[in-house]
């Protein structure tokens, strides 16, 4: 099973694009795990941006692949759990997944209605900048506990 995320625009240099970078090597070393951006539509309406910048998502997401959909109106799982989840995707077949982060103005119901999960990492809001290095450590915290390093101390 291998992992792809895909977020909306380029990561903003600095601690964030550090943080991807630190995290994303560490899971490497556990699973194959790639990135994807998908260009931002620009300035606009907000409603206009979130409309292009899900059907640029919706087109870069594969038919085949599982869609998790980061959103704080998802559904809440702890790190193990999160990690169980992964672990019974990979039991039931492998399908890759692809974990998608949206622009400044979210998704359109369309993505969420794709989703295999619509997943939260918490109920407060976050600029999309900063949950992709929330999200990349999570990954690899999950990778950490089915592989058993003891990373995760929980």
């Amino acid at each position: 099973m291998k992992f792809r995320l895909i977020w909306v625009g380029r990561t903003e240099r600095g601690h964030v694009a550090d943080g991807v970078s630190h995290y994303l090597e560490r899971s490497r070393r556990m699973a194959k795990v790639e990135e994807s951006v998908v260009a931002d539509a620009g300035r606009g309406e907000p409603a206009w941006q979130q409309q292009q910048e899900s059907a640029r998502l919706l087109d870069a997401i594969r038919p085949a692949e599982r869609l998790v959909v980061l959103d704080e109106r998802g559904k809440l799982l702890t790190s193990p759990q999160f990690a169980q989840q992964l672990s019974n995707w990979a039991d039931q077949g492998g399908r890759d997944v692809v974990f998608v982060i949206g622009g400044a103005y979210g998704f359109t119901d369309a993505v969420r209605e794709r989703a295999d999960l619509v997943l939260s990492l918490s109920p407060m809001v976050f600029p999309h900048q900063l949950i992709r290095v929330l999200f990349c450590e999570q990954l690899y915290r999950a990778l950490s506990i089915l592989k058993g390093t003891g990373y995760h101390h929980g």
